[in-house]
């Protein structure tokens, strides 16, 4: 073996650690997270004859003879527990009802007596709604395949109708897209408020030394050195109406009643702050302690203005660090859900939430998958704006 190729073994051993991490903990997990947002196998394994039968079958049309048969038949010999309630829970998910009609019809069908012949079943005699047909379009769709964009369209509040076309939800029937409008609000209004705390805070610690830069680093890296739990059961308990914050408010004459600090908009952003204020002060003061200190005496000996030197000076020097404090606060923001949780109250919940209550509520991978999707594709497009920008911005330079 030549030194070339022992060069390259060791650098190969030395990120194989590192490449194994990503493949276990990150790219296996995102591949399984697309495949189950697109996949939907669950109907077409439960119920083979059915699916056969209904492969040729016009929606608008009444179901035949031939798939009453074959789904009574699929009903009654599924005996795989975990896979039959993986159908019903996807049939109940499409069409409401499904769960008591399905407990209902295979209740009635294991009461027969062998030999059984199926073709003489009369499912509408055992429920009224087989006579629906919503409910039988809603088995046909399941069962037509195992990959689907229902999951994706439904994260969007989008549905096909019978035909296949493409066509938005009820305004009741779903509120993912308000709920991702809310959470990306929530995201902005917390970056913002980084930056403007974030920057005068890097500014003070960059002008310091020693212990005092210490000092100010530590407070500002506490949060991160502390559990999250922990850090939004402390603002559960500081925000409330006989809190900290609302007492020293009264005592000092700002207000004579309490503030509703919790269980709001406003709780959720005073503590997703909080939380992620080391994420904006970190990039920013990585930035400032490389800038000569004498560029602002400089500018006010030219007779500037503060504000002046501070926007046309300091501040573009500074933006490279801003802008990636702010994508990693917003990225970040973007996926809470513990602090929202809390804090918040019903109408101030984020997506995170909402994959929360399909992935562990509602045992919808699915859904909780294809949601996940829509963040991903977002946080990478902010990325991708980002990097083109900045790559805009050194050639020009």
């Amino acid at each position: 073996m030549s030194e070339i190729q022992r060069q390259r073994l060791k650098s190969f051993a030395l990120v194989a650690p590192l490449g194994l991490f990503l493949l276990v903990f990150f790219i296996i997990p995102l591949v399984t997270m697309m495949k189950e947002a697109i996949s939907d196998p669950v109907a077409a394994k439960a119920l083979p004859l059915s699916a056969q039968a209904a492969s040729s079958w016009n929606p608008e049309t009444p179901p035949t003879p031939e798939m009453k048969a074959a789904l009574a038949e699929d009903i009654r010999n599924n005996d795989d527990a975990q896979l039959y309630g993986d159908l019903v829970r996807r049939l109940n998910s499409a069409q409401p009802g499904f769960r008591t009609l399905m407990s209902k019809t295979r209740n009635q069908l294991t009461k027969l007596e062998e030999p059984v012949d199926y073709n003489q079943v009369d499912l509408v005699a055992i429920d009224k709604k087989w006579g629906e047909q919503p409910y039988w379009q809603a088995i046909a769709s399941a069962a037509s395949g195992t990959m689907t964009d229902r999951n994706l369209l439904a994260a969007i509040d989008m549905e096909r109708d019978i035909s296949g076309e493409i066509r938005s939800l009820p305004a009741d029937a779903s509120a993912n897209v308000t709920i991702m409008v809310r959470t990306f609000i929530t995201a902005l209004s917390v970056t913002i408020a980084c930056i403007l705390i974030g920057i005068p805070f890097a500014m003070v610690a960059a002008s310091v030394e020693g212990w005092k830069r210490q000092l100010l680093l530590g407070a500002v890296l506490l949060p991160l050195w502390t559990s999250l739990l922990v850090r939004t059961a402390a603002w559960f308990i500081l925000l409330q109406d006989q809190g900290l914050i609302n007492n020293a408010l009264i005592a000092i004459g700002i207000t004579s009643e309490p503030l509703a600090l919790i269980f709001n908009r406003t709780g959720v952003i005073i503590a997703m702050t909080h939380v992620l204020l080391p994420f904006m002060v970190l990039p920013v003061f990585s930035v400032l302690i490389g800038i000569p200190k004498n560029l602002m005496p400089a500018a006010a000996s030219l007779g500037a203005h503060p504000l002046r030197s501070f926007f046309h000076v300091l501040l573009p020097l500074i933006m490279r660090g801003v802008v990636s404090g702010s994508l990693l606060v917003f990225m970040t923001a973007l996926g809470y859900y513990i602090t929202p949780a809390l804090i918040g109250g019903a109408k101030d919940q984020l997506i995170s939430s909402v994959i929360a209550f399909y992935a562990m509520g509602a045992a919808n991978w699915g859904m909780a998958g294809a949601l996940g999707m829509v963040l991903l594709i977002a946080t990478i497009l902010l990325y991708t704006i980002y990097m083109r920008l900045s790559t805009e911005k050194e050639v020009r330079s």
